[in-house]
């Protein structure tokens, strides 16, 4: 049962901070990334915040009593920094803020909300999002911070929005908050109505969104079934990363994996830390998901070694935000350049791509598989830099950002 909650209409009171421009603010292919400790000096965050929102205005996006959702990987300082950030929105006339249940989102998850929570309704469409984030860099008050913000098509703000958002940072002499506003419950779904209605906080199932579009893209019967077989197990490493929920939710409630076959699928703030195997650094690799590929019956090396037991069929991990992952087979590592190509060979079994592909697209480090399996399907192929947001113009093709362009969705890019 959702809770919802009404606060009084003084709370909403502006305050304006005075402030001076920070050096190296300058977002980077995935946004803002420094020293925990750095955002948690004073006025950092906020300026960055205060530029982006300041951007936005500038770009004409409707930010008053528009939608904004922020959440992020659960790293250290995750959920202080929402609540700074609900504060700013609030004084910057923003309606409505969504948030992810303990201030989770997975990078995917973010873009699924963006896009699809609104389910249609007028006006509630989100104009963006934060993701508090610094991906597979360790956690924790002595390592990384992050956050990047995500424009109204789910996918990572272009260069445009960047530099512009840079420029404000050079130049910001104020950013302003509601002081007053209540700290928001971020451990349960619910509903905070603020300032006699005009902001309101909703708090929602971090997994919900993302799975219904999962279940969109995926045949689950198909999967579930898989997963009944008794010729088949399997094995998944969160990486104390944000994908643990998922995992959860989607694996065992839903496709009836045991609960053992989770690894280190429990968020914390450090990802385990110094002292766990992967030294706190959730990074899907050979190197640091240790566990994960002891268990596959390889070491670091790629190298088979004895195990007590009979490894698992298959095996999964994420990095801390879940956007990167990699996979393994009894035995056997394929790295992610391969699974890619291994993915867009074999898309006609997925049923959203059962019409076939019209395009495909890989990172510039990413490797050619990719490009020799577009070449005998006769698809497209592009090679982007390095950056998600360098794929959006490919994902949004077809749509009215690109009228009269070729289309290239449905597409699949790494």
């Amino acid at each position: 049962r959702i809770q919802s909650w009404l606060f009084a209409a003084q709370s909403m009171e502006v305050t304006t901070v005075p402030t001076s421009p920070i050096a190296g603010q300058k977002p980077g292919t995935s946004g803002l990334r420094q020293k925990t400790k750095t955002f948690m000096s004073e006025h950092y965050l906020e300026n960055f915040v205060q530029s982006t929102l300041d951007a936005l205005v500038a770009e004409g996006v409707p930010v008053k009593g528009g939608t904004l959702v922020i959440s992020g990987d659960g790293r250290y300082h995750n959920k202080t920094a929402i609540q700074i950030i609900i504060k700013m929105a609030a004084a910057a006339g923003v309606g409505r803020v969504w948030c992810g249940d303990h201030g989770l989102l997975s990078t995917p998850a973010m873009s699924a909300v963006i896009r699809t929570r609104s389910r249609g309704l007028a006006g509630m469409a989100p104009f963006g999002g934060f993701i508090l984030s610094a991906s597979h860099n360790p956690g924790g008050i002595d390592e990384d911070f992050g956050i990047k913000y995500n424009c109204e098509n789910g996918g990572p703000a272009p260069e445009k929005v960047t530099n512009l958002i840079y420029t404000n940072t050079t130049t910001i002499k104020e950013y302003k908050l509601c002081c007053g506003l209540p700290e928001i419950d971020l451990s349960a779904p619910g509903s905070y109505t603020l300032g006699g209605g005009a902001f309101r906080v909703d708090v929602f199932d971090c997994v919900e969104d993302h799975m219904g579009l999962l279940q969109q893209v995926f045949d689950f019967g198909a999967i579930k079934a898989l997963f009944a077989r008794e010729d088949f197990s399997f094995v998944y490493d969160g990486m104390h990363g944000v994908q643990g929920p998922y995992a959860k939710k989607i694996f065992v409630d839903e496709f009836g994996a045991p609960a053992s076959s989770l690894m280190n699928c429990e968020p914390k703030e450090d990802f385990g830390g110094p002292a766990s195997a992967s030294h706190g650094h959730a990074d899907p690799n050979l190197t640091h998901a240790v566990e994960l590929v002891a268990r596959m019956g390889l070491n670091k090396e790629g190298r088979e070694i004895e195990t007590t037991s009979e490894p698992p069929v298959f095996g999964a991990a994420a990095d801390g935000d879940a956007d990167r992952n990699m996979i393994m087979g009894s035995r056997f590592f394929c790295s992610p350049s391969d699974s890619l190509a291994v993915i867009v060979a074999n898309a006609s079994c997925i049923p959203y791509f059962a019409a076939g592909l019209k395009g495909c697209a890989r990172s510039m480090p990413t490797s050619c598989a990719l490009d020799r399996v577009a070449e005998q399907l006769g698809i497209p192929y592009f090679e982007v830099p390095t950056g998600w947001k360098f794929f959006g113009n490919l994902m949004d093709s077809g749509t009215d950002a690109f009228p009269g362009k070729p289309v290239y969705t449905p597409f699949i890019c790494g």
